[in-house]
């Protein structure tokens, strides 16, 4: 602290006073050091006659050490002044500044040196300097609070803020007339805390050993930082890091000319196998990155995700995705935007641990240039995508003035069919705007029943086909034009309007608008073991949305189509055990113009219509049927009317003898109550209800 040496300096000159009498004051307009300044001095030495001490008063208006940045006003030190020699002195007490915290000074002055001390509890920095070299100045640092230092800093990283921890170690600042200011040592940090204003870098808990070189000049700064960090974790804009405890080799030289940002035209980062990189950087004033030149290798990811990876990988929902192999990367940053990047994989598997996803054994390069072009090649194994296999692939790449696109379409073998990707182009992210891909799509031949059995759905069987014309992921939502189209139970059913919200984030989302068209009936309820129902099956289920794969939202509409049964001569025809699990599931009762008691002697019934709806909105599933959704108006289960056709929804119009009614009641219905009855069909624990 340059106020210690303030302190000696006024202490000397109010000695050196030749004065008579018990009270000696002095008023010094400026005292300077080679390291800071001291105006309007004020000093008052009261020694009673025949006292062994006195009592030592100094006040300063201001005490500025521009080189070091620090600054202080209203400062002031009362202590005890005692002879301990016959040329040494000692004064010991409590020193403010402002409305700072008092801290404890102790000046030790002497002949041949003068010592200070300044504590406050465990906190102990020393200073000492020697008669014999006047221009250097040691500093000793006991569990310091690494706060104190907030001003020193600022003077290399004026966004920079000191938290917390605490420094321990040996500096020595060198002062000679005419040459750079320079501050040299040892320090070791614990528990060191950081942040900036805006909170884009940030640590915690950061562990340390350093050995420092810091030099200043009017025109031009220099820093070296050579040593090892232990433990902690740190933030820069979306680059987390979590330290491991074993050490981590760090060096950075450093410099800064007035105006400008800081130049490092080294830095070496060694962390064992995990990560090895070394290059350079530049900053502009404002402490954005300009410019940068780093090549890296790890000979073993698996650390990686988990100490360098997951705050960039946590951007595409990909935060704890598991690595295994090793990769090189070359990364090339110009004018703060990047300019090439080179990244080659060796033997990699990734997986999710959700299994959402996984590649194993890629092997390849990925390069990027943002002027020129360049081609490169990444090939897999094996893949899956939610539960969904696919076979090996190889992507022929090439960056073509900042875009990457294949050289070719692509084929992947999946569940029985292919996906061939076509024009694809991906954006790397850049200039404020995220990453950009784009693609098109055919789908052909893929056997649904793979599907739905990878996906955990009944065994549905068909053929999944189709063309998406162009797809775009931006903003992390992935938009599909045209749409899908899969054979499924002698029918088609087409997908359009598909999108599909933060895939591998937190909650994804997906909407559609979903039409079925001449599904054979028979086939479907067999499937889903929900009885016998024999005809063809028309439908819809527009503006549907799943978030985290759970439906939140649609609108849904299934009418059986007699012009199609007809056409097919098919006959429309309906179970006992399908009307008693559309009766539980609908919250319905059978209407006859039989008593109820002969219901159950026949084993089917012929039907004219058959229809079904549900508007899914805030968990309430809004059912209706043949006659539509008559609105606020309806009579609703629990009402102490009587039920009659007239007041509920037809589901299943009955035809011919004996001539059955499926009639619901309750057009609000809760939706996880309603999928608990579906369950419940799925299961066999259904019970007619016959009325």
């Amino acid at each position: 602290m340059p106020c210690l040496r303030l302190a000696c300096v006024a202490l000397l000159a109010v000695l050196s006073m030749q004065a008579q009498g018990r009270t000696l004051q002095a008023r010094i307009a400026k005292v300077s050091t080679p390291v800071a300044t001291l105006e309007q001095v004020r000093v008052r030495l009261d020694w009673p006659a025949d006292a062994t001490e006195g009592e030592l008063t100094l006040q300063a208006a201001a005490v500025d050490a521009a080189d070091l940045g620090y600054r202080w006003r209203h400062v002031s030190w009362h202590c005890p002044l005692q002879r301990t020699g016959p040329d040494s002195w000692r004064c010991d007490g409590v020193l403010r500044s402002g409305r700072s915290k008092a801290l404890r000074l102790a000046l030790d002055l002497g002949a041949a040196s003068s010592d200070a001390v300044l504590s406050d509890g465990p906190a102990r920095f020393a200073v000492r300097r020697s008669a014999a070299t006047p221009d250097l100045t040691t500093l000793d640092l006991t569990r310091v609070p690494i706060v104190w230092l907030q001003a020193l800093l600022a003077q290399a990283w004026s966004e920079g803020q000191l938290k917390a921890g605490t420094l321990d170690g040996r500096l020595s600042v060198e002062t000679p007339t005419g040459r750079p200011l320079r501050i040299a040592g040892a320090l070791t940090a614990r528990a060191v805390a950081l942040e900036t204003a805006d909170a884009t870098i940030a640590a915690e808990h950061l562990d340390g050993r350093f050995d420092i070189d810091y030099r200043k000049t009017p025109l031009l700064t220099l820093l070296a930082v050579d040593g090892e960090l232990r433990g902690g974790e740190f933030l820069a804009g979306s680059t987390y890091v979590a330290l491991p405890d074993s050490p981590v080799g760090l060096r950075i030289d450093g410099m800064q000319r007035p105006g400008q940002g800081w130049q490092l035209p080294t830095i070496a980062w060694s962390d064992g196998d995990a990560l090895v990189a070394e290059g350079s950087a530049a900053f502009g004033p404002d402490a954005r990155l300009r410019e940068l030149d780093i090549r890296a290798r790890s000979a073993n990811l698996e650390p990686v995700r988990q100490r360098y990876l997951s705050g960039q990988l946590a951007l595409f929902g990909l935060g704890e995705v598991a690595l295994d192999g090793a990769a090189d990367l070359h990364l090339q940053v110009q004018d703060g935007r990047l300019a090439r990047a080179d990244l080659a994989l060796h033997a990699v598997d990734l997986r999710d641990p959700n299994d959402r996803f996984g590649f194993g054994n890629l092997e390849g390069d990925i390069r990027y240039a943002s002027n020129g072009q360049v081609d490169s090649e990444l090939a897999w194994q094996d893949g899956k995508l939610y539960g969904l296999d696919f076979g090996a692939a190889r992507l022929p790449l090439r960056s073509n003035d900042g875009i990457l696109v294949f050289r070719e379409p692509v084929v992947l073998p999946m569940m029985g069919g292919r996906l061939r990707f076509e024009d694809v182009s991906l954006r790397p992210p850049a200039g404020g705007e995220g990453l950009d891909l784009r693609f098109a799509l055919d789908i052909d031949g893929v056997d649904f029943g793979q599907v739905s059995k990878a996906i955990g759905l009944p065994a549905f069987q068909g053929t999944l086909s189709g063309r998406i014309p162009q797809a775009r992921y931006a903003r992390e939502r992935l938009d599909f034009d045209g749409g899908l189209s899969m054979r499924l139970f002698d029918g088609t059913v087409e997908f359009t309007s598909l999108a599909l919200e933060r895939p591998f984030g937190t909650a994804p989302s997906l909407n559609a608008d979903i039409a079925f068209e001449d599904l054979d009936l028979l086939r479907l309820t067999e499937v889903l073991d929900l009885g016998s129902i024999t005809g063809r099956l028309d439908g819809r289920m527009d503006e549907l949305r799943l978030v985290d794969w759970t439906p939140v939202a649609f609108d849904a509409q299934f009418r059986s189509d007699a012009a199609a049964a007809k056409r097919e001569r098919v006959k429309q025809r309906i179970s006992q055990r399908a009307v008693q699990n559309i009766s539980s599931v609908g919250d319905a009762s059978f209407v006859s113009s039989l008593q109820g008691r002969l219901i159950g002697l026949f084993d089917d019934f012929g039907y004219a219509r058959i229809g079904i709806g549900c508007r899914l909105a805030n968990e309430v599933c809004r059912m209706s049927g043949l006659d539509g959704d008559p609105g606020q108006g309806s009579v609703r289960a629990g009402s102490v009317r009587a039920r009659s056709e007239q007041d509920g929804f037809t589901i299943v119009a009955g035809a011919g003898l004996p001539r059955l009614n499926v009639v619901g009641y309750n057009r609000d219905v809760d939706w996880p109550t309603l999928v608990e009855r579906i369950a419940a069909v799925g299961k066999g624990d259904v019970k007619p209800v016959v009325e």
